[in-house]
């Protein structure tokens, strides 16, 4: 005991000990850096990143290496680990060396518990504690520094990725440089979703950016006003009726038929109704009231634009915005018509329903019956219904809540029947027909 001790004295004095324990320091703080790197650079949101570097304030070209560095994440962390664990193990090595030569055997044991506790505190959970507080600010500090890193292993690196490719090839999984990264729609969605459970973003803000975001997934035919609902002006009737009918619609533009509803010759806009009534009327070569009996519905109307169910809102709002209009019929793959559609509708989806003074008044919002059941127009579309409710119900397989349970229950059901799936319960208040005009809808559980 007393050599121990003995040679431990002699082993302090001697400056080797210490430079040793200082390499060793000075690894710990390597250590941390690589860690702490590791975890900037892997949770730093590439759209903080892009935004920094388009400030000068704010590490402009720290935040342009981060961003070139994410581009290829393999090639990142494998440069990181492997700089992280050469210290780690370093650090141990010498570690034990020197605690084996002041105390002997018992080093080897001390130098594990030494060097667990500081590689466990302060090369790992304190660093990567600072980074993950603010990672976009440490990954834009760090960048610079790791990147010439990378570059100097930059041939282990490569050799270690074709290693680990080839083991994996062998089980049958293929890697990508950036395969599994998420698109900026992706990543703006979680974000909104997050949060919005979170508290942070309000249901409105979150509904009207989710609505623009997911335009381009959807189609006309999901929004459309069926065919069932277009209010259109017969070109046969008389042009007093057809003058009294625009005057009382609450729409701008109306689809003009002739015969059968089906053959659509134009669209007829109020203005252009009302001028070429005027020109009747007190024109130059006015008849008086009198006038109106030479009119034709088909001298003012427009030529209609026809557009297939299958196009997305977001190709039609650039439509709409390329065209000039704010109007257009839709029709199937046989030509037949199946509704129509206006920008109204399109930005309707993103910032809510949009009124004026001559709409009919919104209904009060959607709100739970004293028994607990949602009761909603059949026609009620399920991406509406789970605005209202933060209800998920699916919507792959129909647009309306109606036609949901139409597609689930595999038939036309009666009034009263009942049906439970996708969590919910379904029960049938009122049909016209075919058409379930009425549901009850409450969750189960």
């Amino acid at each position: 005991m007393e050599n121990t001790l003995t040679d431990s004295f002699t082993g302090l004095s001697d400056p080797t000990t210490w430079i040793t324990a200082a390499v060793i320091v000075l690894l710990l703080f390597c250590s941390a850096f690589f860690s702490g790197s590791e975890t900037a650079l892997t949770a730093a949101s590439r759209g903080k990143l892009r935004s920094m570097a388009d400030r000068e304030d704010l590490g402009q070209q720290g935040a342009e290496k981060a961003l070139l560095l994410k581009e290829d994440s393999e090639r990142l962390i494998g440069g990181i680990l492997l700089g992280n664990n050469l210290v780690n193990i370093l650090a141990t090595s010498l570690a034990t060396a020197l605690l084996t030569t002041l105390f002997g055997e018992g080093g080897i044991a001390l130098a594990t518990l030494v060097m667990t506790a500081l590689v466990l505190i302060f090369a790992e959970v304190l660093p990567k504690t600072y980074a993950i507080n603010d990672p976009e600010r440490t990954a834009a500090r760090v960048a610079r520094p790791v990147a010439l890193v990378i570059a100097v292993m930059a041939p282990v690196v490569t050799l270690v990725r074709y290693v680990v490719r080839a083991v994996l090839a062998v089980f049958g999984v293929r890697i990508d440089a950036g395969a599994n990264m998420l698109s900026v729609h992706e990543e703006i969605m979680g974000a909104l979703s997050l949060g919005h459970s979170e508290g942070r973003v309000g249901k409105e803000q979150r509904d009207r950016l989710l609505g623009a975001l997911d335009l381009h997934e959807r189609t006309v035919e999901e929004i459309m006003l069926h065919r069932s609902g277009i209010e259109m002006i017969d070109a046969n009737a008389d042009p007093e009726d057809i003058l009294s009918q625009a005057l009382k619609s609450p729409h701008t533009r109306l689809p003009v038929y002739r015969g059968e509803q089906e053959n659509i010759v134009g669209v007829v806009h109020a203005k252009d109704l009302l001028r070429a009534i005027d020109q009747l009327v007190r024109g130059p070569d006015a008849q008086g009231i009198a006038g109106i009996k030479g009119f034709k519905i088909t001298d003012v109307a427009v030529k209609p634009y026809f557009i297939p169910e299958t196009t997305t809102l977001d190709d039609q709002l650039k439509q709409f915005l390329k065209r000039h209009t704010h109007f257009a019929l839709v029709v199937d793959e046989y030509g037949a018509l199946r509704g129509l559609i206006t920008l109204e509708d399109i930005l309707e989806e993103i910032v809510g329903e949009i009124t004026d003074e001559f709409d009919i008044p919104d209904a009060p919002m959607l709100a739970p019956a004293a028994d607990g059941n949602f009761v909603i127009d059949g026609a009620m579309t399920i991406r509406d219904f789970n605005r209202a409710t933060e209800f998920q119900l699916p919507d792959e397989e129909a647009n309306t809540v109606a036609g949901l349970v139409i597609h689930e229950a595999q038939t036309i059901p009666a009034v009263g029947q009942c049906f439970s799936f996708h969590g919910f319960r379904f029960e049938v208040a009122e049909r016209e027909r075919n058409r379930l005009t009425k549901l009850k809808v409450r969750k189960l559980g």
